[in-house]
């Protein structure tokens, strides 16, 4: 890590499909206006050739879309810096210090490993539930989280290698659950930094085709692969009851049940199981790994 004498050693990761002409060159002139940090910026194109590049931006093409969890890895890998920001290709800085201030919350707490800020839509000003990383949604109140929203997220990089990174194989949906857990585990924190604002739109995330399938599917694994055993089935019942009662569409219903029996077959990778010390660390931050 950098001292608070030296500047900010930032790796800043940003995933492309050259699907938003308009919102990935205001996300990039936002970045490269950041000052106080020493930055170094990728961009990944997930599944294609990188188009509206600003000059001087390094580029990865991957030959097909591999999901966003690997996509950031692939990024993380590509680039140089204590601390690494992944950001969303649809977001914004709204002020040229927001970088900066996200690295000195690392210096307040060294067993903080990732920061995340406020996340609001630019048009509204709102700052939508799951963006906030906690049960009791108070987007204006900071404090250590043990969850975190991953489209802008800062974490020091010689953590995240330790665990491994994001979970790639998770393609989409609760890769953030996952790594924040594993980085618990470790005995690290997170912190949530509301001072620090970045907009982004307040898009619904049903809108990819596979949303309901995927969601369901990397729940089951977030619980295979992290939990002890007798909590499995407590986190899974929480989960099915909150579903039933958040979706009452039927093919919704039909999509997250079909993708929990693809999460219960297998694939989730690597079980390491966390520690009771970490479950009871987590439930005293005010979020037990059954909800």
């Amino acid at each position: 890590m950098s001292t608070a004498t030296t500047r900010p050693t930032v790796g800043a990761v940003v995933l492309t499909m050259n699907d938003r002409p308009e919102e990935f060159p205001a996300a990039m002139n936002s970045l490269l206006s950041q000052e106080g940090v020493d930055m170094d910026v990728v961009v990944v194109g997930n599944g294609c050739a990188p188009h509206l590049v600003p000059d001087g931006v390094r580029t990865i093409e991957l030959p097909r879309n591999v999901g966003i969890p690997e996509g950031r890895n692939v990024g993380a890998a590509n680039v140089k810096g204590d601390l690494i920001f992944f950001f969303d290709n649809d977001a914004v800085l709204p002020s040229p210090d927001a970088l900066v201030r996200l690295a000195t919350e690392f210096t307040l707490g060294p067993r903080r490993a990732f920061v995340q800020p406020r996340i609001t839509d630019p048009t509204t000003g709102r700052t939508l539930r799951r963006w906030v990383p906690r049960l009791r949604a108070q987007p204006d109140r900071s404090g250590t989280v043990t969850v975190m929203a991953e489209g802008v997220v800062m974490v020091r990089r010689d953590v995240f290698e330790a665990v491994g990174g994001w979970p790639g194989h998770f393609f989409l949906f609760h890769e953030g659950v996952d790594l924040a857990w594993r980085l618990w585990d470790r005995g690290y924190v997170g912190h949530y930094a509301p001072d620090v604002t970045v907009h982004h739109p307040a898009t619904n995330p049903a809108r990819h085709a596979h949303f309901y399938r995927l969601n369901a599917r990397n729940r089951v694994w977030l619980a295979l692969r992290n939990l002890p055993i007798p909590l499995i089935p407590l986190n899974l019942v929480t989960w099915a009851l909150v579903t039933l009662w958040r979706f009452r569409d039927p093919a919704a219903l039909r999509a997250s049940l079909a993708g929990f029996a693809e999460g219960v077959r297998g694939g989730y990778g690597t079980r390491k199981p966390m520690r009771w010390s970490t479950v009871a660390r987590l439930a005293r931050a005010g979020r037990p790994p059954i909800c």
